[in-house]
């Protein structure tokens, strides 16, 4: 995708998001496991900006890395006096900028690398509009600012909600706020915009109004409601979360993968999964999971920052953590945690176990209740575990140690010192069997209770 001219982008985040109760800044609240500001950082990267800028009012120091991570710069609003104030706030990063500039809002996360294109194409089209504003028609247009348009639209009027009559308020056309503009045109109009309404602000969208009032049009160009939706509090966090994951799951099916109960299943937004994979109820994929194909995910199971092997089965009740790497035909199972730690192709950890910073060989077996004891308090240690090796229950194996290749430990060891190859290590105390001593010992109970025979 190639815009027609250079451009910029002015992404404004200076809302206060009173309405999140948060601490965190409204921008910095996740979707999918990312913050909502870098989905729209990401589309608009996609089209090679000259430059983008995002104003902030407050909280710049939440924003600051993650914008700089695309490329941009962060300037502040103070105070906050509307959005055509807020867009002034770029005007001096944008000094000598002669191209087209976009400005969206970083509350409105979803919109498509390819709706910017349309504004951008429209704004340079044969009869070179002067504004070019994205508008939707919701459901329910709530407190959406109205645009009255002729057919071939341009744009006949815009007014805010709280500025607008009960007529204007029976349009159905909504003004997302999305809007492209000519940096030659734009800066002259923002300084002809005034304050003179019901919130004494200076709103971005009256420069519309001001150039019709000089005799030049603007355009209108319609886009989907759910794509500029915006968001201010959890609720609508919660439900454009859900519309997100539906339609991932959707995606998942579509490509060849099984979800038992697709409702129940979370993605995250980078989450790969190969075809022929069957992931059961309840399962919730965080950040940085690659799986191959033929995978099978049981039930209640947590895969965060991990990659899976073809052909390997996961859970029910398991967690993998970040750093773990499950090779081919691998099995995790029921309530085992495994972190930062690389399992050979047909190892099996299947019951009760927690693998931390080790290296385990293909085909080696890890009995119930295994553990890694990998930390000492202050630092982490590893554990290597050789092909083919077994690992008795209930075995505590204390790093830094290593298991030699084909090594048999037996069960309720506690291992401090390395095993060498196809050894048998024991580390436990010697049983002993004493007769009569129970029935010795509860008689002598007994009669210090009081309690005849």
């Amino acid at each position: 995708m190639t815009p027609p001219r250079p451009f910029a982008a002015i992404i404004l985040a200076a809302g206060k998001g009173m309405r999140m109760k948060s601490d965190l800044h409204k921008v910095m609240h996740p979707i999918a496991g990312r913050p909502m500001l870098a989905y729209l950082l990401a589309s608009v990267g996609a089209l090679s900006p000259a430059k983008t800028v995002v104003v902030v009012g407050s909280g710049r120091e939440q924003v600051e890395a993650l914008v700089e991570s695309f490329g941009g710069e962060v300037v502040v609003q103070e105070p906050q006096l509307g959005t055509g104030h807020a867009v002034q706030q770029a005007e001096a990063s944008l000094s000598g900028f002669a191209g087209d500039i976009l400005i969206l809002y970083a509350d409105t996360p979803f919109v498509a690398a390819e709706t910017m294109l349309r504004m951008l194409e429209r704004l340079n089209a044969a009869d070179a509009p002067v504004a070019v504003v994205v508008a939707s028609r919701p459901a329910d247009p709530l407190h959406y600012g109205r645009i009255v348009a002729d057919e071939d639209g341009t744009i006949l009027n815009m007014v805010e909600h709280k500025d607008a009559n009960e007529e204007e308020r029976a349009v159905g056309l909504c003004n997302s706020g999305l809007m492209a503009v000519r940096s030659k045109d734009l800066w002259p109009l923002l300084s002809g915009v005034e304050n003179d309404n019901a919130a004494v602000e200076y709103y971005l969208p009256d420069i519309v109004m001001l150039a019709a009032a000089a005799g030049r049009k603007s355009a209108v160009i319609e886009s989907d409601a759910d794509e500029v939706a915006g968001i201010n509090d959890r609720a609508e966090l919660a439900a454009v979360e859900a519309e997100w994951q539906r339609r991932r799951r959707l995606a998942a099916m579509a490509a060849g993968v099984s979800l038992i109960a697709p409702e129940t299943v979370w993605f995250s937004h980078d989450t790969k999964i190969g075809r022929d994979c069957v992931v059961e109820p309840n399962v919730v994929f965080g950040p940085g999971v690659t799986i191959g194909d033929n995978v099978h995910i049981r039930a209640f199971s947590h895969i965060e920052g991990a990659s899976i092997a073809a052909g390997a089965q996961i859970g029910p009740y398991a967690r993998l953590r970040p750093g773990t790497e499950i090779g081919e035909d691998a099995r995790i199972g029921n309530f085992v945690e495994v972190k930062k730690t690389r399992m050979g192709k047909g190892a099996k950890a299947n019951h009760l176990s927690y693998l931390g910073d080790a290296e385990i060989g293909a085909g080696a077996n890890i009995g119930a209740g295994t553990i890694t004891c990998n930390y000492d308090g202050y630092f982490k240690y590893g554990t290597v575990i050789g092909e083919g090796a077994f690992i008795g229950s209930n075995t505590a194996l204390v790093a830094p140690v290593s298991i030699g290749a084909g090594a048999i430990v037996g069960a309720g060891s506690v291992v401090t010192k390395d095993v060498e190859a196809d050894a048998l290590a024991l580390a436990r105390g010697e049983q002993q069997a004493k007769p009569g001593w129970a029935a010795r010992f509860r008689a002598a109970m007994n009669a210090k209770k009081g309690v005849r025979p």
